[in-house]
């Protein structure tokens, strides 16, 4: 049994954006906006490589989505110095994750259900 990367991508896209969020309440304006801007990067990056490396259409849209809005929370983090904006953009980053992963889990979920379960020829032998 093999880990799916989209659903890797997804979950750390969740997990990020939960730190994100944590540290824009725990944290000073600056200190929460440059805790976004290097998450956000490795989100940016992630995304995008997400997107160049998946075969299936789902996959790449679901990443590429995610890069984007990666890529905005990092453009926002170093612009804007408001923690309410670091705070919104973490949950926005949450949302594009979890769409993602549902829509992941809701086609992984379809074939699992559509397989045809058949007993081995050696078992009809016997």
């Amino acid at each position: 049994m093999s880990l799916n990367p989209r659903f890797g991508v997804d979950v750390l896209g969740i997990l990020a954006g939960a730190f994100v969020a944590v540290a824009a309440v725990a944290f000073t304006a600056p200190v929460a906006g440059w805790i976004a801007f290097g998450v956000s990067t490795g989100l940016a990056v992630l995304g995008a490589t997400g997107a160049v490396l998946a075969k299936r259409l789902s996959a790449r849209i679901g990443h590429g989505v995610l890069g984007l809005v990666g890529l905005w929370s990092l453009i926002a983090a170093l612009v804007f110095t408001t923690p309410a904006l670091v705070f919104a953009d973490a949950l926005a980053v949450v949302l594009v994750a979890l769409v993602d992963l549902t829509v992941h889990e809701a086609s992984t979920e379809r074939v699992v259900h559509q397989l045809d379960v058949r007993t081995p020829v050696t078992e009809k032998i016997a």
